[in-house]
């Protein structure tokens, strides 16, 4: 029996291990390891599948980009960019004309 079975996980105990082992001394702690990436991965996938559900469309790039912006957390953990996923829309305050009575 795996050690993802034994945990009850999907995510692949023994490769995180093995990826794990030449970084740090996390021996000990992997299976728990395997389950916050397990856990993240699906909270993104769940945000990610939310927006894509409610244009009708398979999830893309854009969304798990428009996920990961549009939570705090995931936005402060993850600082890389996602290929294809554009930019996330933003004009700053000062920007905008004030005088709109026009």
């Amino acid at each position: 029996m795996s050690r993802s079975a034994k945990a009850g996980l999907e995510f692949p105990v023994g490769r995180i291990h093995r990826h794990l082992k030449s970084r740090t001394s996390a021996h000990g702690r992997v299976g728990a390891t395997a389950a916050i990436l397990e856990y993240f991965t699906a909270e993104l996938l769940e945000l990610a599948g939310n927006a894509s559900k409610d244009l009708k469309v398979k999830r893309t790039p854009r969304h798990l980009q428009l996920a990961i912006r549009g939570d705090e957390e995931p936005d402060t953990l993850i600082k890389g960019t996602i290929a294809g996923g554009g930019v996330i829309p933003h004009i700053h305050k000062s920007l905008i004309n004030k005088s709109t009575k026009e």
